[in-house]
C-alpha cells in the first residue's frame, strides 16, 4: 500500500490545483481553506511515507522495452521530499496574504499547488527516464507562474526562462539516451549504473556525455554562464520567486546532477578526469560571480537572485567532490540554504507588499517601522554568512571538510571561493540591513509613516524559519548522520 501513496502524494495536489478554479467558492476564505488543506494533507501523506519507507517501487506504466515510468523512495530523495513538504504548507500560507490584492488568483494556486506535485515527482523518481519527465514537466507549470502578472517584463522574463529550461533540458536529454545504451537498464544506484562491458574504448565520449548533462540539468540550477534568467524571473510574485529560488525549480536542478553524478555515471568513472576538473571549475567561477553580482546590484530581490546563483553553486561543488563527504556537504547546503533564502525573500516580499519600495536605496528607515521583518532578515543573513550557532555555518563547514579530505588541489582553491563568498555575502547583506536601521542623519521617518510589519499569515512562516535556522544551527547532529547513512549507501 505504501508504494501506491508514492503516486498518491504527486496526484494529490495535481488534481486539487486543477480543480481550484472549477470550485464555486462562494468566498474568498473558503479557497483559502482548501488551498491549505490540500497542501498539508500531502505533507501529511509524504511524511507518513518519510517515517514508513517502503522497500519496493512502483510503476506507473511501462513505455518501452526497460523504459518505465517508476517511483521508488530512496534516501536521496526522502531528503528532497523532506524539504519540499516542509516548506510548501508555509509557502502558501505565506502567499494568501500577499496575492490578495493580486488578479487571478485561482489560476495562480492553481499552479502553484500542481508545483507541489511536480516536484515532488522528480524527488520520487525511481529513474533517469522518470526523472527527466517530471523535469521538463516543471518547467512547463513554473511558466505561467512567472508570467503571473503579465506585464512586459513578466512576459520577458517567462519567454527566457522558458528558452532557457528547454534549452538546457535539450543537452540533459543526451545522458538519458546514452545512459539507456551504455547502462545496465536499472534505476537508480549509488554507484552508478554504467555497465563496464558496455563502455569499452568509450570512455571519453562518455565523459563530455556527463559534462553536457551537468551544465544541461545546471540551468536550473543557475550554474554560469546559463543562470541570466533567474535574476530576470524576479519580476515574478514574491511567492513564486521564493519557490524558484528556494525549492521547486533551483533544487530540482541541484538534485537531477546530484542523480547524474552518484547515481548514473558514478564518481568511480567520473573521479580525477578531466570532466571533474570541468564541473568543479564552473561551479567555484558560478560561486564567485553571483556573490560579486549580488553586491553592485541595487534591486532587492535581484541581489538576493544573484545571491541564490551563489550558493546554489555551494551544492554543485560538494557534488563535484565527488566522494561520500562531498555529497554529505551539498545535501547539507540544499537543506539549510532552503530555509535561509525562502526566509530572506519572504522578508523582502514584505517589504515590498507593505511599502511597495523595490530597491535597496529605498530601504532607509524602514528598521525602526518593520522591526521584526528586518530583525528576522538579519539572522537569515547571518546565517548565509556562516556565522557558527545557525545552520548556514554547517553546511559551509561540511563542504570545506570534503574539499580539504578529497586531496583534490583544485577543491582547495574552492575553499577559497567559498571564504571569498562568505566575505561578499557580509557586504551585500549588511549593506540592506545598515540602511534600514540606520538611516542617514536628517531622515525625514514621514516619508514612510504607513510602513508596517506584516500580519501573522507573513510573521509565521518566518518566524518557522528562523526558529529553524538556531536550531539546525546547534542541533544538525542526527541530521548529518542521516545524510552521512544516504552517502554511504546504507540509507
Amino acid at each position: 500500500m505504501n508504494e501506491v501513496f508514492m503516486f498518491l502524494v504527486i496526484l494529490i495536489p495535481v488534481l486539487g490545483g486543477i480543480l481550484i478554479p472549477f470550485i464555486p467558492f462562494k468566498k474568498r476564505n473558503h479557497m483559502l481553506i482548501y488551498t491549505e488543506l490540500v497542501v498539508i494533507i500531502n505533507t501529511f501523506l509524504v511524511w507518513m511515507l518519510l517515517f514508513n519507507r517502503p522497500e519496493n517501487g512502483f510503476t506507473l506504466m511501462k513505455i518501452t522495452g526497460d523504459l518505465t515510468i517508476r517511483f521508488k523512495l530512496d534516501g536521496l530523495g526522502s531528503v528532497f521530499a523532506g524539504l519540499i513538504s516542509s516548506l510548501w504548507p508555509l509557502a502558501t500560507l505565506y502567499a494568501f496574504e500577499y496575492m490578495k490584492h493580486e488578479n487571478h488568483e485561482k489560476i495562480f494556486f492553481l499552479f502553484y499547488t500542481v508545483t507541489y506535485g511536480v516536484t515532488l515527482g522528480i524527488s520520487l523518481s525511481s529513474n533517469l527516464i522518470t526523472m527527466y519527465f517530471f523535469y521538463e514537466l516543471l518547467t512547463l507549470v513554473t511558466v505561467p507562474l512567472v508570467i503571473h502578472t503579465l506585464t512586459r517584463e513578466a512576459v520577458l522574463a517567462a519567454r527566457k526562462y522558458l528558452y532557457y529550461s528547454l534549452g538546457g533540458a535539450a543537452f540533459a536529454f543526451i545522458s538519458v539516451i546514452f545512459m539507456i545504451v551504455y547502462g545496465s537498464g536499472e534505476g537508480f544506484v549509488l554507484g552508478g549504473t554504467l555497465d563496464p562491458s558496455k563502455v569499452g574504448d568509450q570512455g571519453n565520449i562518455l565523459l563530455l556525455i556527463y559534462v553536457f548533462a551537468f551544465f544541461g540539468f545546471g540551468v536550473k540550477a543557475a550554474l554560469c554562464p546559463f543562470n541570466s534568467w533567474l535574476p530576470q524571473a524576479g519580476v515574478a510574485p514574491t511567492p513564486v520567486t521564493a519557490l524558484l529560488h528556494a525549492v521547486a525549480v533551483v533544487k530540482s536542478g541541484a538534485f537531477a546532477i546530484m542523480r547524474l553524478t552518484y547515481y548514473c555515471f558514478g564518481t568511480e568513472f567520473l573521479k580525477g578526469t578531466w570532466a571533474q576538473n570541468v564541473v568543479m571549475l564552473a561551479a567555484m567561477i558560478t560561486i564567485v560571480y553571483g556573490c560579486s553580482m549580488a553586491v553592485k546590484e541595487r534591486h532587492l530581490k535581484r541581489r538576493l537572485a544573484y545571491s541564490t546563483i551563489s550558493n546554489l553553486s555551494y551544492i554543485l561543488f560538494g557534488v563535484t567532490i565527488m566522494t561520500p563527504l562531498g555529497l554529505v556537504g551539498a545535501l547539507s547546503h540544499m537543506i539549510f540554504h532552503g530555509v535561509m533564502k525562502i526566509c530572506s525573500f519572504f522578508c523582502a516580499g514584505a517589504v515590498i507588499y507593505k511599502t511597495g519600495k523595490n530597491y535597496v536605496y529605498e530601504l532607509e528607515g524602514l528598521g525602526k517601522k518593520m522591526p521584526k521583518v528586518f530583525g528576522i532578515f538579519t539572522i537569515s543573513a547571518l546565517a548565509l554568512m556562516g556565522v557558527p550557532g545557525l545552520c548556514g555555518f554547517i553546511s559551509k563547514y561540511n563542504l570545506a571538510a570534503a574539499a580539504r579530505e578529497s586531496g583534490n588541489v583544485i577543491a582547495y582553491f574552492g575553499i577559497g571561493a567559498l571564504l571569498i563568498s562568505a566575505l561578499l555575502t557580509a557586504t551585500y547583506m549588511f549593506s540592506i540591513i545598515i540602511r534600514a536601521f540606520f538611516p542617514v542623519a536628517d531622515f525625514d521617518y514621514g516619508k514612510i509613516k504607513d510602513a508596517k510589519d506584516p500580519n501573522w499569515l507573513m510573521l509565521l512562516p518566518l518566524c518557522l524559519f528562523v526558529i529553524a535556522m538556531f536550531y539546525f544551527g546547534l542541533n544538525s547532529g542526527q541530521l548529518v548522520d542521516l545524510f552521512i547513512s544516504i552517502a554511504t549507501g546504507n540509507f
